[in-house]
């Protein structure tokens, strides 16, 4: 049964042993109470069925605690879906029809994070089992019952049987990044006013473990709702902060830093430790990062009212200063909305277009996660059309002919139909070979044991033991094979049966192996892959627009509060979606592919500080300013389109290409990619500060004389050109990139569509 797991950390052997004892003991016992102390049949099946479903079928990340508070919230959606496949399994048509509508739903809400997609196979089960004949809802009540009490012992189980520890959070992690932000503040407050390069390596290190590919699956804050999207913001701020400290100028060589620049960033360090507080839970004040806020506001109206225009070496520190303590701001703002939740109120002057979700209700929150990728380049919505295409084909096979335990060929398209049809040839392969198995072994017990029960019910814990053991560990073969033995002595137990059903068996998977294969085939083939190409070559594109309208807007002066950014933003959301489908889906090497999450990080920055220096734009800049900027803009534009165009035709592991960049990046330029001087990867922090002051340098030499608003324009587009090297970094080191993938991390094992 396709119990394939990934084995990574938490998910070892030893995770997989206790699971597999909780799932025999709750679903063996249930099964046995309902069938031989209750005599109720059809409440042992589906007491049985629902155990297996939420615990084998199911992928819910986290802990005994962490999954069983999820099924808490599932069990009334269990209801639901067991009374509406029991009505709708009076026609073979209104079950097709529901196959196609809540198989879609199901598999959709995927989009929602982690958790809701764990648990979209096991339901998608739950929905199937009474959508098959006999119609009849007079059994509904005994339906309901058997997979209430087989839930509530599997709630039980995970809770206090061989319960986990619980691994370090994703706000411990972000508490850790305020203190190494705090210490870098110290630091940079001192001779020579820059971080060493074992900091910079640190701050690197510290950044890296914010990202979502390096963090348990259950402690990532994917989610729709407004704690985990501030928890997510939180991240993203603590990583900024860290980078723009990293590349902060010093001051003049022989000069003393200005007071109120020091006093900033004192504030900085102190607002931080206190952030870091708050996340760790050892403290509750807010009391630093109200006060950073009036300070950064106070220098920012000192720089208006100073005389215009300033030198360039002030100029660009004092800009440098304020993005860190911008920074800072949002870093604490997040924090307290991740801690708070709906509790912690929007300081006066917050951008409301950053902190959107601040106060909204979770079904807004949901509607707006949905609403975002409800369209064909969605991965997701690609993955639920796919998986309810296929359920709803099978059940008509199943329906028109009528095929003995039919839900065993729509079990087969749920658990082998995979998100890329080399993915799920190569599982029906191995499930095939491993039924045919597990069937031949069937037959033989079988008709040897024929119609003793007691032996049935004697050897089912210990197969099933084996089933839920091995399965995970050794692939989907063992899992298909060992799971036909798990029914057949199932179903030995409920009616009189004979060798014939592991036929039966057979017939059936492979009938549901067949439709998962050309579904799978039919319904985007390659998966993520093409998509992430042109989601990311779109959103760099998009980048590029923004950043041009930007400095537009600011060269001529133009002030605008709620800057209509939904195109970046949807770019954004729906590239990383397709990224975090990638990560689950083989990859074999692939040199010269970009840095994906790098782009999506720099997205961020170019949409925090587009609002940011939009809602402060001032007089426009002047011809000999306006000229300078322009043209430092239409530089990062040009390189961020031609990351686009890079993004959009890398060669792919089968060596066909992504989409291609009039397509995928809308229009995207063929701006040269080559390296630039002096730049390193991401870890190449001394060379990145280097970097920042000689482009700097480039723009606006000590002589040249400014108003605020181009230094923090100038301070923006510097960092940008940063990310974007990231970005490029793995394309000018090919013999570096691993596995197509610049984070280096190991293919994980691919999870079911659905």
């Amino acid at each position: 049964m396709g119990a394939e797991r990934d084995v990574s950390a938490g998910r070892g052997p030893s995770g997989v042993a206790r699971r597999a004892i909780r799932t025999t003991l709750c679903a063996c016992g249930a099964f046995y109470v309902c069938l031989y102390g209750l005599d109720r049949p059809v409440a042992a099946t589906y007491a049985l069925f629902a155990v297996v479903s939420m615990a084998a079928l199911s992928r819910i990340p986290g802990t005994g605690g962490q999954r069983a508070a999820v099924l808490v919230r599932t069990l009334p959606v269990v209801w639901v879906l067991l009374t509406a496949g029991t009505f709708l399994a009076v026609r073979t048509w209104t079950a097709v029809a529901g196959m196609l509508v809540i198989g879609f739903a199901i598999a959709f809400v995927a989009a929602a994070g982690p958790r809701a997609a764990g648990t979209a196979p096991g339901l998608q089960l739950l929905y199937i089992l009474p959508c098959f004949p006999p119609y009849a809802p007079d059994t509904l009540g005994q339906r309901l019952g058997g997979a209430t009490f087989g839930l509530i012992l599997l709630i039980l189980a995970e809770k206090f049987i061989l319960p986990e520890q619980r691994g370090i959070t994703y706000r411990e992690l972000a508490a850790g990044a305020a203190g190494t932000a705090a210490r870098f503040a110290a630091e940079l407050g001192r001779p020579p006013y820059t971080l060493p390069a074992a900091e910079v390596e640190t701050a690197r290190k510290t950044g890296e473990s914010l990202r979502p590919l390096h963090v348990e699956e259950a402690e990532r804050p994917a989610g729709p709702g407004l704690r985990d999207r501030a928890l997510a913001h939180t991240g993203l701020g603590a990583r900024t902060l860290l980078g723009r400290l990293v590349t902060l100028p010093p001051p003049p060589p022989g000069e003393p830093p200005h007071r109120t620049g020091q006093q900033l960033l004192e504030t900085v360090g102190r607002s931080a430790a206190e952030t870091g507080a708050l996340l760790a839970g050892t403290g509750r004040a807010t009391a630093e990062a109200d006060a950073l806020r009036r300070l950064r506001e106070e220098v920012r109206e000192a720089a208006a009212r100073e005389s215009q225009p300033v030198p360039a070496v002030r100029g660009r520190r004092r800009a440098a200063l304020l993005e860190v303590a911008d920074a800072a701001v949002a870093f604490a703002t997040a924090a307290e909305l991740a801690v708070r939740g709906r509790r912690a109120p929007l300081p006066p002057g917050t951008d409301s277009g950053r902190f959107w979700y601040a106060g909204r209700h979770a079904p807004r929150l949901w509607w707006h996660r949905l609403a975002a990728h409800a369209g064909p380049r969605s991965v997701h919505f690609q993955n639920a059309v796919r998986i309810s295409l296929a359920l709803a084909a099978a059940r008509t096979l199943a329906g028109v002919e009528s095929l003995p335990h039919g839900f065993w060929a729509m079990l087969a398209v749920l658990s082998l139909t995979r998100t890329t049809v080399s993915q799920t040839k190569a599982t029906v392969r191995q499930a095939l070979a491993g039924t045919l198995l597990g069937a031949l072994l069937a037959a033989v017990v079988l008709a040897l044991v024929g119609g003793h029960t007691t032996v049935y019910a004697l050897i089912l814990p210990l197969v099933m033991l084996v089933a839920f053991t091995v399965g995970p560990v050794r692939g989907v073969g063992w899992a298909q094979g060992m799971f036909t033995l798990v029914v057949s002595f199932v179903f030995a137990q409920l009616a009189p049966v004979t060798w014939r059903l592991a036929g039966v068996r057979l017939m059936d998977v492979i009938i549901g192996s067949m439709v998962g294969v050309v579904f799978g085939l039919l319904a985007w083939p390659r998966g993520a892959q093409a998509e992430l190409h042109r989601a990311v070559a779109l959103l760099l594109a998009r980048e590029a627009e923004t950043v041009e309208a930007t400095t537009a807007a600011v060269v001529a002066g133009r002030r605008d509060t709620a800057p209509d950014d939904r195109a970046l933003q949807l770019a954004l959301s729906l590239a990383e979606s397709a990224y975090a489908q990638r990560q689950s889906e083989p990859r074999a090497a692939l040199a010269g592919a970009p840095d994906w999450q790098a782009a999506m990080i720099t997205g961020h920055h170019v949409l925090w500080g587009s609002r940011r220096l939009l809602a402060r734009a001032g007089p426009d800049l002047g011809p000999g300013n306006g000229e300078r900027l322009s043209g430092r803009a239409d530089g990062v534009a040009a390189r961020m389109r031609g990351a686009a165009q890079h993004a959009a035709t890398i060669p792919s592991a089968d060596g066909a290409h992504g989409a291609h960049g009039a397509h995928g990046a809308g229009g995207a330029g063929t701006a040269a990619v080559g390296p630039a001087a002096g730049t390193g990867g991401e870890g190449d922090g001394a060379a990145q500060v280097g970097e920042a002051v000689a482009l700097s340098k480039a723009v606006a030499p000590s002589e040249v004389v400014a108003p605020a608003e181009f230094f923090a324009a100038q301070i923006w587009l510097d960092s940008l050109t940063l990310d974007v090297e990231r970005v490029l970094a793995p394309c000018h080191v090919p013999e570096e990139a691993e596995a197509g993938d610049s984070t280096g991390a190991p293919a994980s094992r691919p999870p079911r569509s659905a």
